[in-house]
């Protein structure tokens, strides 16, 4: 979801995304696996990006995932997915203070891209939705509209909040950077942005921030698996349907494509993509069992 009438990005690198792509892999410790699965749909190009990466920081392996949704293009997305993970993990507060670590990450970032930007006629933004796993933590971040969902016990739970403009927090927030909200076939900052939080959108950057809002979860037995994905897969799938739907595949590529081709079924009009982290300390027949007792 993005601009009213956005401009149509290049697609000339794009043309691997006329029919899926996917892929997925495995921690060195064993501790989690991960799939993707990535399609331009109906749209005439390809403005979504995902990044899937193991580091190693001081010793400690290190998962970190992303949906990158662009608009406008797809120029904000392609940098955030380039530089964002970089910039986290070579943050001097990447190991005392993570949470701070992920937030000036996110608007260093962005303040970055828009100074690559000084030349460029057209605006051009993009969504963020990362997880960033460390030993039992999981940290997801979220500025825009794409989404991260758990399963946990066996319950889908959203742990990231959708930033719309009608949000009575979002628009006041706006509205008192000097901005407006109207309604231009959806609710839009500016009767143009559909998404109140993005990377980039250098000329409402005043009321469209990058800064993101953090969850923390604890990686423990009743933590399933992780969804991040772009609402081409949340305009026509619920939290509760993935989790369904994922619940019974062990292997995330395959559940990511599952994810990816119900969109389609269902009719998705936007670009797709899914990456599905499944956490390998649980029993997932135990939880999947105990969720179905009475």
């Amino acid at each position: 979801m993005g601009y009213l009438n956005s401009a149509p990005a290049d697609s000339s690198i794009f043309q691997n995304f006329d029919y899926p792509v996917s892929g997925g892999g495995l921690s060195h410790n064993g501790k989690f696996s991960f799939g993707y699965a990535s399609f331009r749909g109906k749209r005439p190009s390809m403005e979504d990006f995902y990044e899937t990466r193991i580091d190693g920081v001081d010793g400690e392996i290190v998962g970190l995932f992303g949906v990158f949704d662009g608009h406008g293009g797809a120029r904000a997305a392609e940098y955030v997915k380039q530089h964002l993970f970089s910039n986290l993990i070579n943050h001097p507060k990447f190991n005392t203070d993570i949470k701070s670590a992920i937030a000036e990450s996110y608007n260093h970032t962005d303040s970055e891209f828009l100074r690559s930007e000084n030349n460029q006629s057209r605006d051009a933004g993009s969504t963020a939705s990362t997880a960033v796993l460390v030993g039992d933590r999981l940290l997801v971040a979220n500025v825009g509209d794409s989404r991260a969902v758990i399963c946990r016990g066996g319950n889908a739970i959203a742990v990231s909040r959708d930033h719309k403009p009608d949000q009575t927090d979002e628009r006041q927030r706006i509205e008192d950077a000097g901005g407006f909200v109207i309604w231009a076939g959806t609710w839009r900052v500016g009767g143009v942005l559909a998404v109140s939080r993005a990377f980039g959108d250098r000329l409402l950057k005043q009321y469209v921030v990058a800064e993101p809002e953090i969850q923390e979860e604890v990686v423990d037995g009743s933590l399933e698996f992780l969804i991040l994905a772009s609402d081409g897969l949340w305009d026509v799938v619920s939290n509760e349907e993935a989790v369904t739907m994922v619940k019974p595949i062990e292997d995330p590529e395959q559940a990511a494509k599952t994810l990816l081709q119900e969109a389609s079924h269902r009719g998705s009009a936007d670009n797709i993509t899914c990456v599905i982290v499944r956490f390998l300390g649980c029993s997932n027949k135990e939880n999947t069992d105990s969720s179905q007792e009475p």
